[in-house]
């Protein structure tokens, strides 16, 4: 949570929301959302505790009903990174059959509807009875039922199925079957496939033993609980990185990703492995040496992989992972290649007299410009925290430490021009660090703020001193930097203009960044020094705001002064000083008062929450929703809009697919076969062999990839006789995720008295009444013809009385604008910067701050099609 005392709540009708993922790098939180979080709180312990504690008071929840009121205990949060951490534990019991050699493919899909299918060829789930949990709940279950529905228990406990791993507690797929609005599981083992179904955590009904096949393996498709997440549309980057991550780390691993959302995906197969991925990862640098340098060991079941290669960057990269877990805060086992990294080379260029009487270069030193992955395979791994990113075994800090000075001796030994290249890199550094050192000092002698002195003189300053309360504004140019300091509060707000684009922190070296005249104003302005010298007990602002315009040269600026932080103020951004202005895109004003919005999603609902104020929906047979049972009509009607829309863009109406509902689930197929020109539609996969043996056909063990069956006569051995071909068929067989979406809509309707038929309109002669009505207050009546037709209208109820202004930007905001939504704690929306990823927030810059043009104009190309803002 934001440590300012400041609260700056909008008003009860505005929740801004940010895209946590529009950059991997950056997490992007608002404080103004971060304050809700606390007064709700607040809220929830103020009333006075009972004063009479009996056992009334206490409560035991099930497994289920504990992972879906407390899910920020097992995935995190419920917001975009809990969202892909669903896909990320199936995933990963994938991988961890890969890992085991007992799977070499696995294929994600991430479908119209936003459900996601998980698919590998590993040994299948096993299906058959589970005696231990049979006998404690006292009836038949399947192992399968068990994975799915019982917290701690699975494969991960036991070395005898796995001996290294991920996923440690047995939690995993549990909780995203607990999360999700429906999920299915088809496991091809023992022969067949077999099939179970589950509505929020609870089958649906037993194992079902479904075709013949001599395939193995585990498919898992579920639909994450909108009752529960508070964002539903998975990010397509942030799953292709950890996809292609994955493919980098398990050499030979087949991973396939598709998004029927956009019809984009990757391909990833990687034999080298992580060489290659260190090559991924340099595609945008000028590499010193040609050769990837991969040392690998074995150690009391203790594995290392690390591939490492020099480039001309000034940065340190190193990604480090333990059993495909990345550990993005280090641990014993980084610490245990640096230190074996910096003796090494020491040794080295002692040996053959490189240092000729410089200063030896220190570890920081020879690790600039390093890009290195470090893989390791722990059986027992000890991870510190909830959130797995820093190993605290000991055991492997000796084991990489002695494996990598060893290797990585010899290796030297081998290639003496490489080490030397490495070596002389390393001094280069320790010249640039003495050159930066002496800049400083002259900063220093100078007077400026890196001795507390003097402040530039393009400085706004604010009047208070108190460095909690007080706050600085980096504007882009002087213009707008006059329009800000009109609208500012004087009290605790300083505006600092900055003239044109400051210098590329990335690929400068220190001495010449620190030269740079805008560099010095912020340095001077802030206070707390840079690099090493940084003193955050020193700096004048709680707060560093960027504040530029949403056109292309705005973005750069961003751009680069989000660069400068990160090269040298590093301590001041962990620490969450660091934030971006984020004017609101709407302004809704209803007679005197007035509140902002931060995105269309948003506005959408808060006009449904406006329109629900009120109002009664009834249909003309007497059924009557209002109160709380329009408000779960409403949102159900939501939960279904974009499955039922992609339906209809497959070219299936809702009403023609009506026909083919269950009369006794009340469900709709959601398989269809093509087979001999035709379509049939089918519930299960029972119901497909069944027409198909009907006909004389049987599904041939071989099947086709993807969704391809091949269809065998049951006499074609004989007919193999006779003939010397013998007859098959390809029928296809797709399987639509989004009517299982609707179908659990549909269950949710049952309880309110809504049915299907409730959804389709219907032509009707002689009635001069509607079939639904919509009510608000005496005044208002609007007919509908189907439940469809509610949403729209009650959002544009929501929106009378209201004056919405829609704003392009701050550029072109004056003083009073700027004021009201960007600069006003009461109104305005700060995004925090937080550096999650240290090896991603390098990775990012380098790809669009270095030397290389071909991998930045990829970048482009592949993103071209999702700018928002486009200045031309």
């Amino acid at each position: 949570m934001s440590d300012d005392p400041q609260s700056e709540p909008l008003s009860d009708d505005a929740n801004p929301s940010v895209d946590a993922n529009a950059t991997p790098e950056v997490e992007a939180v608002t404080d103004a959302a971060e304050t809700q979080q606390v007064a709700a709180i607040q809220v929830s312990i103020s009333p006075k505790a009972n004063s009479e504690y009996t056992d009334k008071d206490l409560q035991h929840l099930s497994d289920l009903e504990h992972v879906r009121e407390r899910p920020g205990m097992y995935i995190g949060d419920t917001s975009n990174r809990g969202l892909h951490h669903l896909v990320y534990e199936v995933v990963d019991n994938s991988i961890d059959e890969a890992m085991a050699d007992f799977a070499s493919a696995v294929s994600v899909t991430v479908h119209t509807d936003g459900s996601v299918t998980v698919e590998d060829d590993g040994r299948g789930i096993p299906v058959t009875r589970h005696d231990q949990l049979s006998e404690e709940l006292d009836r038949e279950v399947s192992t399968l039922e068990g994975v799915m529905t019982v917290l701690k228990f699975g494969g991960k406990f036991e070395k005898g199925a796995y001996q290294t791993s991920g996923g440690l507690h047995g939690v995993g797929v549990t909780v995203v079957n607990f999360l999700s609005q429906w999920a299915e599981v088809e496991v091809s083992r023992d022969g067949f496939t077999w099939t179970q179904e589950y509505e929020r955590g609870v089958p649906t009904g037993p194992v079902v033993k479904g075709r013949a096949t001599k395939r193995t393996g585990t498919k898992t498709t579920f639909k994450a609980d909108n009752q529960i997440f508070s964002v539903s549309k998975y990010n397509f980057d942030t799953l292709f990185k950890r996809l292609q991550e994955l493919a980098f780390l398990n050499s030979g691993v087949h991973i396939k990703f598709h998004d029927e959302r956009n019809g984009e995906g990757g391909d990833f197969k990687y034999e080298r492995g992580i060489i290659e991925f260190v090559e991924h990862l340099n595609r945008a640098s000028d590499v010193l040496h040609s050769d990837v340098i991969q040392l690998q060991g074995d150690k009391d079941g203790t594995q290392f992989d690390i591939a490492m290669q020099y480039s001309a960057e000034y940065t340190e990269n190193v990604q480090s992972y333990v059993n495909n877990i990345h550990t993005i805060e280090g641990g014993t086992h980084v610490s245990g290649f640096r230190s074996a990294l910096t003796r090494t080379l020491n040794n080295y260029g002692k040996k053959e007299n490189l240092f000729k009487g410089s200063a030896v270069p220190g570890g920081d030193d020879f690790r600039e410009g390093i890009t290195a992955v470090i893989s390791v395979r722990v059986p027992h791994p000890q991870f510190e925290g909830q959130t797995k990113t820093k190993l605290g075994n000991s055991d492997v800090e000796s084991i990489v430490n002695a494996g990598v000075g060893e290797q990585l001796a010899k290796y030297f030994e081998e290639n003496p021009r490489v080490a030397k290249t490495i070596v002389r890199k390393g001094l280069l550094a320790a010249e640039a660090r003495e050159a930066a050192r002496k800049a400083k000092d002259l900063l220093r002698n100078r007077k400026n703020a890196l001795g507390g002195g003097g402040l530039p003189g393009k400085l706004r300053d604010c009047i208070s001193k108190k460095m909690e309360e007080c706050e600085v504004y980096l504007v882009e140019g002087d213009s707008a930097g006059g329009s800000a300091e009109g609208g500012r509060m004087r009290q605790y707000q300083a505006i600092l203009p900055l003239r044109g684009k400051i210098i590329n922190a990335y690929k400068s070296r220190e001495d010449k960044v620190l030269a740079n005249e805008e560099v010095q104003s912020m340095i001077q302005a802030i206070g707390i020094g840079i690099g090493e010298d940084q003193d955050l007990t020193k700096r004048r602002y709680n707060k560093i705001i960027i504040m530029t315009d949403a056109d292309v040269d705005g973005s750069h600026i961003r751009t680069l002064l989000l660069c400068f932080f990160y090269r040298q103020m590093y301590q001041l951004v962990a620490a969450g000083h660091v934030y971006v202005a984020q004017p609101p895109l709407f302004r809704v004003q209803h007679g005197k008062s007035r509140y902002y919005i931060q995105s269309d999603e948003e506005m959408k609902s808060q006009l449904l929450e406006r329109g629900l104020n009120d109002t009664i929906f009834e249909a003309e047979d007497g059924r009557r929703a209002e109160g709380d049972t329009m408000r779960q009509l409403c949102t159900t009607l939501a939960s279904m809009e974009d499955a039922i829309l992609a339906l209809e863009r497959r070219g299936f109406s809702l009403r023609i697919h009506a026909v083919r509902q269950d009369p006794v689930t009340g469900r709709l197929p959601a398989l269809l076969l093509t087979y001999e020109n035709e379509e049939h539609w089918f519930h299960n996969q029972e119901e497909v062999e069944t027409m198909l043996n009907d006909k004389g056909w049987r599904l041939d063990s071989e099947e086709s990839e993807e969704d391809q069956l091949k269809l065998t006569s049951d006499d074609a051995g004989e007919k193999a006789k006779e003939e010397p071909e013998t007859p098959e068929v390809l029928a296809h067989l797709a399987e639509l995720h989004e009517v299982r979406t609707i179908n659990s809509g549909l269950k949710d309707l049952l309880p309110l008295q809504f049915t299907l038929e409730d959804l389709i309109p219907i032509e009707r002669t002689g009635s001069t009444t509607a079939r639904f009505e919509l009510v608000r207050g005496e005044d208002f009546r609007r007919p509908l013809e189907d439940l469809r037709e509610l949403l729209p209208e009650v959002r544009a109820a929501g929106e009378k009385g209201l004056q919405v202004t829609r704003f392009k930007g701050l550029g072109e905001m004056n003083a009073e604008e700027l004021r009201e939504t960007t600069l006003d704690p009461v109104n305005r929306t700060l995004v925090k910067v937080n550096m999650t990823d240290l090896g991603a927030a390098d990775e990012m810059f380098r790809l669009l701050m270095g030397e290389k043009v071909e991998p930045r104009r990829e970048f482009i190309e592949k993103h071209a099609l999702d700018v928002r803002n486009l200045d031309v």
